[in-house]
């Protein structure tokens, strides 16, 4: 039996129309995020990048991850830079700087993006440990506490309020290196922000 003319066609045509729509309307979504990501990456790492060149002045010492070779080149390290050509910055998923001042067990602002109903969000921490902790079948472990500075869409991402919030930080971070008290920074931290999660390592 013959199918109505026209029929199916209709249907189909008006379901690929509507697929099409979709299809533009989630890729510019994502090409959009992505776009927006890799700006902040950029700020966001040049920023990470001249905090670490501070505190080096004052010789403590710090870890930057992802590497500053990995995207920026020196002309004069560490003073004269400029950024890698053709760089992808939004690949760039986590950034991390930590202290590795022996008495301060790790302490680090650390940034990752994660995705919730096709929204990629922007996160920056504080994380330090604790103390340590004796378990029976596992030893002992150091408990670490992450309180939240910053969790925001990338769509909604604010540059300056960034940059309020690292000086903040930084500011308390700096002063406990210069007064030798790693109190004066955990302190300022569990006052102001919210904490987020305790894990053990």
């Amino acid at each position: 039996m013959a199918k109505p003319e026209g029929k199916e066609e209709d249907w189909f045509s008006q379901l690929d129309e509507e697929l099409e729509k979709k299809t533009v309307q989630i890729t510019d979504n994502f090409v959009e995020q992505n776009s927006k990501k890799g700006e902040i990456n950029r700020t966001l790492l040049e920023d990470l990048f001249r905090v670490w060149s501070r505190f080096n002045k004052i010789n403590v010492h710090f870890t930057l991850a992802p590497e500053a070779s990995t995207f920026l080149t020196f002309a004069v390290y560490p003073e004269q830079w400029q950024f890698k050509a053709n760089l992808d910055f939004s690949g760039v998923d986590n950034a991390s700087l930590t202290d590795r001042t022996q008495n301060r067990v790790g302490d680090s602002v650390k940034i990752w993006y994660y995705s919730v109903d096709s929204q990629t969000h922007f996160r920056m921490v504080f994380e330090f440990c604790e103390g340590e902790h004796y378990y029976k079948y596992a030893g002992w472990k150091r408990i670490f506490s992450q309180y939240v500075l910053l969790d925001v869409p990338v769509t909604k991402f604010d540059e300056k309020k960034l940059h309020e919030v690292l000086a903040d930080v930084i500011k308390s971070w700096y002063e406990s290196h210069l007064r030798r008290d790693r109190d004066i920074i955990l302190k300022h931290i569990r006052d102001k922000y919210e904490k987020a999660e305790t894990f053990t390592q």
